[in-house]
């Protein structure tokens, strides 16, 4: 399947065309608007001169979803007038082989279409805004990651489920739109709500199956703004209806309206469990229901609040998940991870916002004893960590972005971390990036220069750079030249940093592991986006870089012979 650039008309009018080659069986998707409340929008299909398609949309509101079968193949031409019509995202795919080869894009318009990033390889959408990860998990053999996404610009609007498929974690075929907003939101651009987040489990009996759980969120809708709500999914592409299971917030608690992001797992008890996020008038706390049914979609009952979190300030805990670590979930000894989000928390030491916490302790079902706990990522833009039980154990991604940074007013396109484990060992929790990494690396750029103290030069910037200290906590300072920050990773008696500064003269965070002192670190630098991994992940930090600028070059200074050994990778997917 191959497209052609949209083209404006010979005699320079209002009419657009592209067009593409299509197998026979080929499913469009499009999205179109009138350009007024006076003519239907329209989107033609033509081949050799004959039109074999159209697709209307007479709301002026927002863009509507429409979709089309070309039966035959050939060379397809499109076409619309800008003067009626606003076209905002068109891609076909067959969905005999959708799950092999994804969709492709025919056409975005200037307002959603992502920028290229040659040479990155981080998960970005292929189009559109994009946030939370969703129903992270393996259904018959490929991994499958959901997303939030709003498809019609860069910027957080009303809410649908992007989708993506995988064979290793790292290469990703784009899907169709998973699930759409319910037809009273579609019907609006103002944000008031939409398919929230969520997970997913296999559907009972049925190896390639999906069932979702997601939040239904409708601004000043009474008496809940926020439900939960399943779908099913038998062919891995989209989502029949949607039913309510949780129509209301459990009574006598004191809650806010916040009450969302349905987690479900299995627990140690054979029952399904699922976690809701929320808070009260102290705190953010997480949700505990269950339910006997195997198939999870009907009869969930409240049992407690699970864990509550009233430091940082007044918060919701948002995107809770808790997984099983290196043992059975009904083992009475295996330890579990519960991992969640504070937003609009604030660290008064550092001033960071919006913090990750993970608590390690034994679940029976029922009640978590929390053993430990720490913060998931001291640099904080690894938000919404979502994690499944896979065959090598646990392993988790997230949105490689904060709130904080966040502005109506600006496009704000994004990437997902890399994927990491969830291992307990001695005693802490570390999030490593999964072993296929190292796939990543093409090209040993440099293992003398750095280590000597010079400059070196990092070609597109994907790189990944390995340090090795003679001794735990060996101080050292690794300059990188970026074009719009001032960008490094500082060891020192403090702790680990990744130090980050803009020209605006803001006063920012510390991005601090206070006390840290590893011996070995991973930093790996793309396209908008540093990541450190320390002591396998005992310490991780990540940070989103504004634009699409690379980092151009890095230096290393060390005292005496602090540092074993530094070595610098190319990477690419």
């Amino acid at each position: 399947m191959t497209s052609h650039a949209i083209l404006s008309s010979p005699l320079g009018g209002s009419l657009k065309t592209f067009s593409a080659t299509l197998p026979a069986g080929t499913t469009l998707h499009a999205w179109l608007k009138p350009v007024d409340a006076v003519t239907p929008a329209e989107l033609k299909a033509s081949r050799d001169g004959q039109e074999i398609g159209r697709l209307t949309a007479e709301n002026a509101e927002e863009f509507e979803f429409r979709a089309l079968v070309i039966g035959t193949a050939g060379e397809t031409s499109f076409s619309y007038d800008a003067a009626i019509t606003s076209l905002s995202v068109v891609y076909a795919f067959s969905e005999a082989d959708v799950l092999e080869t994804g969709i492709t894009v025919l056409y975005s318009g200037e307002g959603n279409s992502t920028p290229a990033v040659p040479g990155s390889y981080h998960f970005r959408p292929p189009f559109g805004w994009m946030n939370d990860p969703n129903g992270f998990g393996r259904f018959g053999e490929k991994v499958h990651l959901f997303y939030q996404h709003y498809p019609h610009s860069l910027r957080w609007n009303t809410m649908h489920w992007g989708h993506a498929v995988s064979d290793d974690y790292l290469h990703w075929k784009h899907l169709p739109i998973f699930l759409l907003p319910s037809a009273e939101l579609s019907a609006r651009a103002d944000g008031r709500g939409g398919a929230f987040s969520g997970s997913a489990i296999r559907l009972a009996g049925e190896e390639a199956g999906i069932r979702v759980f997601f939040t239904e969120q409708v601004k000043d809708r009474k008496p809940e703004e926020q439900i939960q709500l399943t779908a099913v999914s038998r062919d891995q592409i989209s989502a029949g209806p949607a039913e309510i299971i949780l129509p209301e917030r459990p009574a006598g608690l004191d809650l806010t309206i916040d009450f969302r992001d349905p987690y479900v797992i299995k627990g140690p008890d054979g029952r399904w469990k699922m976690l809701v996020g929320s808070r009260d008038h102290a705190g953010g706390v997480i949700l505990l229901y269950d339910t006997a049914d195997p198939g999870a979609a009907t009869g969930w009952n409240f049992v407690s609040i699970l864990h509550r979190e009233n430091r940082f300030g007044m918060t919701a805990a948002e995107c809770p998940c808790i997984v099983p670590l290196g043992g059975p979930a009904d083992d009475p000894q295996t330890r579990w991870a519960l991992i969640f989000a504070l937003l609009t928390s604030r660290d008064p030491a550092t001033a960071r916002r919006n913090i990750t916490l993970a608590t390690v302790g034994r679940f029976d079902g029922r009640t978590f004893v929390k053993e430990f706990e720490q913060e998931l990522d001291f640099a904080t833009d690894a938000y919404a960590f979502q994690a499944f039980v896979d065959h090598s154990g646990p392993v988790g991604i997230a949105w490689l972005a904060n709130w904080t940074e966040i502005s109506k007013k600006i496009d704000f396109p994004t990437a997902m971390t890399l994927p990491r484990r969830v291992v307990r060992e001695h005693g802490v929790l570390l999030t490593p990036p999964i072993d296929a990494v190292d796939s990543l690396r093409q090209e040993l750029l440099d293992e003398r220069r750095l280590l000597a103290g010079d400059k070196v030069e990092l070609t597109n910037g994907a790189v990944e750079i390995v340090i090795d200290l003679t001794a735990p906590g060996a101080s050292f300072d690794l300059e990188f030249d970026h074009p719009d920050v001032e960008l490094g990773v500082r060891l020192d008696a403090e702790g680990l940093s990744i130090l980050y500064d803009v020209p605006d003269g803001k006063l920012l965070p510390r991005y601090i592991a206070a006390g840290a002192r590893p011996s070995t670190l991973r930093i790996f630098l793309d396209v908008g986006s540093i990541e450190v991994f320390a002591d396998n992940g005992r310490w991780t930090g990540t940070k989103r870089l504004p634009g699409f600028a690379s980092v151009r070059s890095a230096r290393l200074t060390a005292p005496g012979d602090n540092v074993a050994a530094a070595s610098i990778w190319q990477l690419k997917l």
